[in-house]
């Protein structure tokens, strides 16, 4: 629950909503508890024929006659006690007591009464009728007030609700772009998108019932249990004995439900995350009629979800019947009592005084309707109790990510870097993803400002790694890197990452327009320097000539309306456009066709010139771009230097080179 506080104080920057939707909720309790309240006139006064003036003189009439009675009784014991034999005295005692506290109760009751007689004898009409029309008409004004008074309060509600998940989204998101490449493999982007959505809808209920049902309700309450009190408080104690018990229950039941909430949104994750791999990978699922294997792992999925909803389920059916019961128990106890006070006249129940006068038949029928007014906000508790519940384990997923600090953070004191022009140095790096497990081990490199290196080795040889250390992605685990003799560590992450430009093997666009797929390289860039980086990419032309809507194309989730050569060539103006300092090109042609490749070769050839370029890449065509070439394998550089140098003394290069010309088929393999 106090993650779910942290959320709740979201609310409290909306100082005059949440005030507002306080007061329509005391506006609703109010008026609950005053239309049950307005029933004692139907019972005591219209219902017998007799008018409000005539109702209050004999209220008078009557107090003043009951307190002369008692005054007599108090005399007649008094004048008797001196004769009691002192074994006798003490209940003589009581009972002149008792006489005094009711002696002092009419006087009090006779002195409210005659001070309401002028109020009604001007105000309220003399016949029956008209008063039972009037008690009528206040009643559904009334009931219209409270109305309005609820729909304000729904809405105001709903206000603070969702002003207070957009700011909990809001922040989400923000720590979640800030957290390390490796946590978004780590964790999954279907778990976050089901802590972006499903987590936050439980959230968002978990508030609007905290503000909205919470609030109403027990103030309701507090206005039935005030009425009740106020006929007779020491009979609304003993209804309510069985209270500690219930909320015994209630607490344990809350634990059980929130661990059960907490497991069914971890299998709703899971869905999640089934269903996006699924989706996303439809093409193999089909090539390989997987159908019914997915069908059946989906299908075990949802079953466990079904179980832990079942689970919640059979909590949640607990909380209303123990409520109810709970309730009738204390209406029961009420109702006994209170029957037995009215028919024999008496205050006193098993010696303890229950009211300072006896309750009339109207007094204790309003008392039964006050404590049946307690039962509604009652039994609504049962569905506020299960949504603060899914609130809190919701709240307790979300936090749980957001709390966590990213390895990679800007250094304390950072040091300002200017525009990359000397050189950048690999000192003895290491890297491992896992303790034990290295990556990189003891990489030295220098690459001179202007220069283009090319990274090449087998499959998994830390060539992908190695370009993830320079935008720090990743940071080394040993050694260092240096850009211009600066650390790369000591330099804030944006003003690093504002100087690379990086196209990946997997070409990743927006669903969005290709015009602002290229502008994102460069947000504020004016739309002839997008086009301009469009020709430069030699994009222009199948832009304006190949796609009916041109620059505003829209390229589809991940571009998938575009060839693979469209998107790489978008990819490569989208860097172009940010003119970085350092390019990194990621196998940027592995997955294009010759013609797109050539294409791109050429562009890279010019734009590589007065930049420092390191290009991933198993294609040894490549390579012409290169003014050296690294050979990596196993996570150490093997060799350095020219291609014909490396042809001639480095076995690896060698064996890369035979299988690219001479076994094309099985150039892939050589990545």
């Amino acid at each position: 629950m106090k993650n779910f506080l942290r959320v709740v104080r979201f609310a409290f920057r909306y100082r005059i909503t949440l005030a507002a939707s306080v007061a329509c909720a005391l506006g609703v309790a109010v008026l609950w508890g005053g239309n049950i309240g307005a029933l004692y006139p139907f019972i005591e006064v219209a219902f017998k024929g007799e008018s409000l003036q005539k109702w209050v003189d004999d209220k008078i009439d009557e107090a003043r006659q009951t307190a002369a009675e008692q005054s007599c009784v108090i005399q007649h014991f008094n004048s008797h006690l001196a004769e009691t034999p002192p074994e006798g005295q003490k209940a003589v005692q009581a009972k002149i007591a008792i006489a005094e506290s009711r002696c002092e109760a009419e006087q009090r009751a006779e002195r409210v009464y005659t001070w309401l007689r002028p109020y009604i004898r001007k105000y309220l009409p003399t016949s029956p009728f008209r008063t039972l029309a009037l008690i009528i008409g206040v009643l559904l004004v009334g009931t219209v007030v409270k109305d309005l008074f609820l729909i304000s309060q729904n809405i105001l509600v709903a206000r603070l609700a969702q002003l207070s998940t957009f700011e909990l989204r809001k922040l989400f998101y923000r720590r979640t772009l800030r957290m390390n490449l490796a946590t978004f493999g780590a964790d999954g982007t279907a778990d976050l998108m089901s802590r972006f959505t499903h987590d936050m809808e439980h959230v968002a209920l978990g508030v609007s019932t905290l503000f909205g049902r919470l609030i109403r309700e027990p103030l309701k309450m507090a206005a039935c249990l005030t009425g009740a009190a106020l006929i007779c408080w020491r009979l609304l104690l003993l209804s309510l004995v069985v209270a500690p018990l219930a909320a015994l229950l209630i607490q344990w039941l809350g634990k059980m439900l929130k661990r059960a909430n907490r497991r069914a949104m971890e299998e709703m994750a899971g869905m999640y995350t089934t269903l996006e791999e699924v989706f996303r990978s439809i093409k193999i699922v089909k090539a390989f009629t997987n159908e019914s294997q997915e069908r059946k792992r989906f299908h075990d999925q949802s079953k466990q979800y079904y179980k832990k909803a079942m689970k919640i389920a059979r909590y949640d059916s607990f909380c209303r019947p123990i409520n109810e019961v709970m309730g009738v128990v204390a209406i029961s106890m009420a109702l006994l009592a209170g029957a037995w006070l009215v028919l024999s006249n008496e205050t006193h129940l098993f010696g303890i005084r229950m009211s300072p006068r006896p309750l009339s038949l109207g007094a204790m029928l309003i008392f039964y309707g006050m404590l049946a007014g307690v039962a509604d906000p009652i039994r609504k508790f049962a569905d506020v109790f299960t949504a603060l519940q899914r609130a809190a384990a919701a709240s307790d997923r979300i936090f749980g990510r957001l709390d966590r600090e990213p390895d990679i953070r800007n250094p304390k004191h950072p040091v300002t870097i200017s525009r990359h022009c000397r050189d950048l140095v690999f000192d003895a790096v290491g890297f491992e993803y896992l303790p034990g497990k290295p990556v990189l081990q003891g990489v030295d490199l220098s690459i001179p400002f202007g220069q283009t290196l090319a990274v090449v080795g087998p499959n998994g040889c830390g060539k992908s790694t190695l370009a993830n250390l320079v935008p720090r992605f990743y940071d080394p685990t040993a050694g260092s890197i240096r850009l211009d003799g600066i650390a790369l560590g000591d330099v804030r992450l944006r003003d690093l990452r504002r100087q690379i430009g990086l196209v990946t093997q997997e070409t990743l666009l927006f669903d969005d327009t290709i015009f602002n797929n290229i502008r994102y390289g460069a947000p504020q860039a004016a739309d002839d320097e997008v086009i301009a980086a469009a020709r430069r990419a030699q994009a222009h032309d199948f832009i304006e000539n190949e796609l009916r809507d041109g620059y505003d194309t829209v390229v589809g989730t991940m571009g998938g309306r575009l060839s693979g050569g469209q998107r790489q060539r978008i990819a490569l103006a989208r860097a172009i456009l940010r003119d970085p300092a350092i390019l990194l090109l990621d196998e940027a042609t592995s997955q294009v066709d010759l013609e797109s490749e050539r294409a791109i070769q050429e562009v890279l050839e010019e734009f590589t010139r007065d930049r420092t370029t390191i290009i991933i890449t198993h294609r040894m065509a490549v390579l012409k771009l290169a003014d050296q070439i690294a050979v990596m394998q196993s996570g150490r550089i093997l060799d350095t230097g020219g291609h014909d140098d490396l042809l001639g003394r480095c076995d690896l290069y060698r064996r890369l080179y035979q299988i690219q010309f001479e076994h094309p088929g099985e150039g892939s393999a050589a990545a």
